[in-house]
């Protein structure tokens, strides 16, 4: 009967893991923004909606909209220009900009779809307009990069794969790969986002060598104590200054 089980576990196991597998592969497309192949399970109208869904709980947690109009308007028109001014202008997302009221948390963030967020901590500490387009351009380049997308679909998969590789008790090994993969996706995300960023930021007319001086910002905020960049699901701020100062050669070379 054992033996008899341990078959029947085993060929559901790789049933499942096979399943996994066949989905992942048909989900690899090329991201006709960045034209990087990626696996997808999201359409760019799924992504909105889940982004406008998320969007007021989001902005409750880090203590509401800030009730400055002027700041406001400040975002909303940097945000704007960076988006008329590049390819983000000729996509489906509905991009829209919101500062948080939050005065504690160093933050910015992209949700799928276009919602883009910034905390009055961060926004209070930036020394000039290209600056916060330095900001808000690189989470321009999140979503543009389909990187949230690509998270809920690794995850997808890491779970169908854990569920598959625990009929034979090797969940837990599994687990700690997608963990590591995961992890490891996250770092390329932000400097792929950086990068658009600078471009985006050139095509706007702004300057993006000041996209270093956000990261002398993040890198103070972090403090001498800072999550070593193999512990972090961020670059460290001293490798993401390299690339940006690779991008804006590249870009500037090629214009």
């Amino acid at each position: 009967m054992r033996r008899g089980n341990f078959k029947v576990r085993l060929f559901i196991g790789v049933a499942i893991v096979a399943f996994a597998f066949i989905r992942r592969c048909s989900q690899q497309e090329t991201n006709p923004y960045t034209g990087r192949t990626q696996a997808i399970s999201l359409s760019p109208e799924q992504e909105i909606a889940i982004g406008l869904q998320s969007a007021p709980s989001m902005a409750q947690q880090h203590g509401g909209l800030h009730p400055r109009n002027d700041y406001q308007a400040l975002v909303d028109n940097v945000g704007n220009k960076l988006v008329n001014n590049s390819l983000a202008k000729d996509t489906p997302y509905k991009y829209e900009f919101h500062l948080l009221a939050d005065e504690n948390t160093i933050n910015a963030f992209a949700l799928p779809g276009g919602q883009i967020f910034i905390t009055q901590a961060l926004f209070s500490q930036l020394e000039n307009e290209d600056q916060l387009a330095g900001v808000l351009g690189h989470e321009i380049g999140h979503v543009l990069g389909k990187h949230s997308n690509e998270r809920i679909t690794d995850s997808k998969y890491w779970q169908t794969l854990i569920m598959g590789a625990g009929a034979f008790d090797m969940g837990a090994i599994a687990s700690q790969i997608g963990n590591g993969t995961l992890l490891k996706n996250g770092r390329e995300d932000e400097l792929e986002s950086d990068e658009l960023g600078v471009l985006f930021m050139l095509n706007a007319g702004y300057n993006p060598e000041e996209m270093i001086g956000v990261m002398e910002i993040l890198k103070a905020a972090a403090g001498p104590n800072r999550v070593p960049e193999m512990q972090s699901t961020h670059p460290d701020p001293e490798n993401r200054i390299e690339k940006i100062r690779e991008a804006i050669s590249k870009y500037k070379n090629a214009s």
